[in-house]
């Protein structure tokens, strides 16, 4: 896939496993692939968290690619009975899974570099490499993503890349995917992010205040982050999100407004 100039592309994050659902792991993805985009000029739309159920991950998958956005999904994508991935994409896509050339090569080199190190055979006949080839059984028209790590490719189809759940293979695979494919997306978009502290201030009383900079400012977001206090002096963290210019008319306004509706000042942050 060449590099797309569209610049208001939806990314999502989709992150499959049980083990993440039922707490035995802890997820690691998501702060993660923030801070991938945020580094590219790149922003999350949004996430979800998926258990291993083919049905489920079928359905979702249905969803994502149908809708348009670029998707990253980390995990799911062995050759284990609990491993839903590859076949649920393909489904979703009513598409075969097939063997990939180039997976089956590296996959190849990967067996031959173990068993050289004294670890299982390079016999690709043998029961252990056959199972380890299904790991590259893909959708059919997919392409690999490199995987650094050990070789093992992920793949790539219609705007959706799956990686592995293991993060020393995913996070590089997804930086080669942001970097290679979606290059054209980096920094398209300006956006700033700024936000102040202000105490002694009922968040219902600028709620309207911020209804109003919104229309006032379509490109515009106005986000409100109470704390209850935690041992600390309650306060609110209020900012504005979006173009530059218009986020620093915005600020103004809602920090204007704060004042006026009888708010106290901390240092302010961005």
């Amino acid at each position: 896939m060449n590099d797309t100039a569209v610049s208001h592309r939806r990314i999502g994050l989709i992150i499959i496993g049980d083990e993440i659902l039922s707490g035995r792991r802890q997820d690691k993805h998501f702060s993660k692939i923030v801070e991938l985009l945020g580094a590219r000029g790149l922003r999350l739309s949004w996430a979800q968290f998926l258990g291993d159920d083919r049905e489920e991950l079928v359905a979702a998958l249905r969803r994502s690619f149908a809708s348009g956005d670029v998707v990253f999904s980390c995990g799911g994508i062995g050759a284990t009975p609990d491993d839903h991935t590859r076949q649920a994409a393909a489904a979703a896509l009513d598409l075969p899974l097939a063997l990939h050339d180039e997976a089956r090569e590296l996959i190849t080199q990967r067996c031959a570099e173990t068993a050289a190190q004294g670890s299982g055979t390079a016999d690709m006949t043998a029961p252990d490499n056959l199972r380890r080839l299904q790991m590259g059984e893909f959708p059919v028209g997919s392409e690999i993503v490199p995987n650094p790590y050990n070789k093992i490719p992920g793949f790539f189809i219609r705007d959706h890349t799956f990686v592995p759940g293991f993060p020393v293979m995913a996070w590089p695979m997804i930086e080669w995917t942001l970097d290679h494919r979606y290059a054209g997306l980096h920094h398209a978009v300006p956006h700033v992010e700024h936000s102040f502290m202000v105490f002694e201030l009922a968040e219902s009383s600028i709620a309207p205040v911020m209804e109003a900079i919104e229309r006032r400012w379509p490109g515009v977001k106005v986000f409100s982050l109470p704390s209850m206090g935690e041992g600390k002096r309650r306060h609110i963290e209020l900012g504005v999100k979006g173009d530059p210019d218009s986020a620093a008319q915005a600020l103004a306004m809602l920090r204007d407004e704060a004042r006026r509706l009888g708010g106290v000042f901390a240092a302010a942050s961005t």
